[in-house]
């Protein structure tokens, strides 16, 4: 397994246990990158802090929330809006954030009585709401700010309000992960066990890990509902303040992201006796056997394969057509933590590109271990690359797309290579079978995408060509396609609609008799 040393990096030799290219042969006890430790000084991170893992990544999807963050207002907008986690609420929680706004008065004479003015106006602003998270910050932290006396004022004085406090400032750990770990265990602290949810189906679950980017939630509970699963709550993704609040009555935890939520899961567990069973909705095969693992924990295991079946006929013909043009791509697999192994292997599978680099910003050394071992031979895995490491990968190994976060990604394209957003998405939901479709067409999209084409001509130095016309999205990716594939009419190119949420809101889903009725 060698190491792979950065020629940016040299200056700094701790970044070389940091990425390895994945040998022939090698096992996971010879070819892993370091992970989860603390940024090296001097090498320029893109990490969030855990102040945003708490409160950009869990907290701000509950959609009837006010989420004030006690501090400078530049924690607060810094973590406002750039990930579409969108609710069926009016997207209450992507309209406002809220902030103590702290400025140096407070930090030398304390801000205890800022922070209460804050909570009250916007209460009365939004006199609807009434459920509120305030966030910690460092700032706030430092100074020593009492916000659990605070809230615990508020609520005596408003009594029909409920405040729950997330300590976790920015220093709480070294990457985003530290505020995941935060605020799980401080929800299940204060929160779990404090309302007795209404029981409405023979198997209800808690839906765990899962942020609605796009409308991957309501993608998963419209399968969840159509076998007769009550979803009792989602964490944290549209879902509600209360309904979290009764998560210890489910009888199963269905883990996404184990990455962020696996804490709470397992507390569940230890607490409440509540299995925790881990699935995948991204990609046909992984998402028809996480379908089937949960109808087979309650027995209901024909419910999930007519939807299979349903789902699989209607949309395989479309992902074949992208498979088809999407042989051969490479791919860097640059997310935040899970996608790393999530999609590794399916996209490979079910779209025909090739995955040449992996990273992660936040991942552990276990996301590392299931990215690593779903790649294959010569892949280059990273740990918390900075920029420069980035550039210097893209131009060693020379991929057609990256999927990666909004800021590196921006860098590739001035660099000549096209990006889709794995933290929020171009055109979701991404789960679900027809959701797996759109990303396959987006990543068509993408590289196969005239403009980019036009983008890569520099006309301050290059010639312009004056023999060549406009060329379309098929003339180049069918160019060196064989004819069958070309004319086939079973395959075909994506025909869903641009929104495919708002009519699952709508939905009516079919009523099936309890195990005591149909036991008579």
């Amino acid at each position: 397994m060698p190491y792979h040393e950065f020629e940016c990096s040299k200056c700094i030799p701790e970044r070389k246990q940091h990425a390895v290219v994945k040998a022939p042969g090698e096992d996971l006890t010879s070819c892993l990158p370091k992970g989860y430790l603390n940024t090296i000084p001097g090498s320029i991170s893109e990490r969030g802090c855990a102040y945003c893992g708490a409160k950009h990544v869990i907290g701000t999807p509950m959609k009837d929330v006010i989420h004030l963050s006690h501090g400078p207002i530049g924690c607060t907008y810094d973590t406002w809006q750039t990930k579409r986690y969108i609710s069926d609420n009016g997207n209450f929680q992507l309209k406002y954030t809220f902030a103590s706004d702290v400025r140096e008065k407070h930090i030398v004479f304390g801000a205890e009585k800022l922070l209460k003015q804050n909570i009250l106006e916007a209460f009365a602003q939004f006199p609807e709401i009434k459920r509120m998270t305030i966030y910690q910050t460092c700032a706030t932290a430092l100074i020593g700010d009492d916000i659990n006396a605070i809230a615990e004022e508020v609520m005596e004085e408003l009594p029909d309000v409920d405040i729950f406090i997330c300590n976790s400032p920015g220093f709480a750990g070294p990457s985003q992960s530290g505020g995941h770990h935060k605020i799980n265990i401080a929800w299940i602290n204060q929160k779990v066990g404090t309302v007795e949810p209404e029981i409405t189906s023979d198997y209800v679950i808690n839906y765990v890990g899962e942020y609605n980017i796009q409308g991957d939630q309501e993608v998963m509970q419209d399968f969840f509902k159509r076998m007769g699963i009550q979803v009792l709550s989602t964490f944290t993704g549209n879902g509600r303040y209360d309904d979290l609040r009764g998560m210890h009555k489910a009888h199963l935890n269905v883990l996404e992201c184990a990455r962020s939520a696996e804490y709470i899961c397992n507390e569940l567990r230890v607490r409440y006796g509540i299995p925790r069973l881990d699935i995948d909705g991204f990609g046909f095969e992984p998402l028809s056997q996480s379908l089937r693992k949960v109808a087979m924990f309650f027995g209901i295991e024909e419910r999930a394969e007519a939807i299979i079946a349903e789902e699989t006929a209607r949309w395989k013909p479309e992902l074949d057509w992208y498979k088809e043009r999407l042989k051969g791509k490479k791919v860097c697999l640059w997310p935040g933590g899970s996608k790393l192994w999530h999609w590794a292997h399916v996209i490979e599978a079910e779209m025909g590109v090739k995955v040449v680099s992996v990273y992660t910003k936040f991942g552990h050394q276990g996301d590392m271990e299931k990215g690593v071992a779903r790649c294959s031979e010569d892949t280059l895995a990273i740990d918390d690359p900075n920029e420069l490491e980035g550039l210097e990968a893209l131009e060693m190994l020379k991929p057609d797309i990256i999927f990666t976060g909004k800021r590196p990604g921006e860098v590739a394209k001035k660099v000549g290579v096209p990006y889709l957003n794995a933290h929020a998405y171009h055109n979701g939901p991404y789960k679900g079978y027809e959701g797996w479709v759109r990303f396959a067409r987006d990543i068509y999209n993408a590289i196969y995408s005239p403009i980019h084409q036009l983008a890569e001509l520099d006309i301050s130095r290059d010639p312009i060509p004056t023999d060549k016309g406009f060329a379309t999205q098929r003339m180049l990716s069918d160019a060196s396609l064989p004819e069958d594939i070309r004319t086939s009419t079973t395959l075909r190119q994506y025909s869903g609609a641009y929104d495919t949420i708002s009519p699952l809101r709508d939905k009516t889903y079919p009523t099936f008799d309890s195990r005591s009725a149909a036991a008579e």
